[in-house]
């Protein structure tokens, strides 16, 4: 099992926290991609699999509106 590097593909400020959009390439040739939210606190992963950026995006948006908000 070889190693997984992130690649950010998109990082924003959105309500005090940045997200980060990782995209990772499946062995069929999909790309899938996961949000992380950076705090003071630390990091988490918000949405660990999306089908596009857009759908990250948006999951992400609500996952800080739910917890923090």
């Amino acid at each position: 099992m070889k190693p997984h590097y992130p690649q950010i593909v998109l990082s924003f400020a959105y309500r005090n926290y940045t997200v980060e959009i990782d995209r990772d390439e499946l062995d069929e040739g999909y790309c899938v991609y996961a949000a992380w939210v950076n705090h003071d606190q630390g990091c988490a992963v918000a949405v660990p699999c999306a089908m596009t950026t857009i759908d990250a995006v948006r999951q992400a948006k609500q996952w800080i509106d739910q917890r923090f908000f």
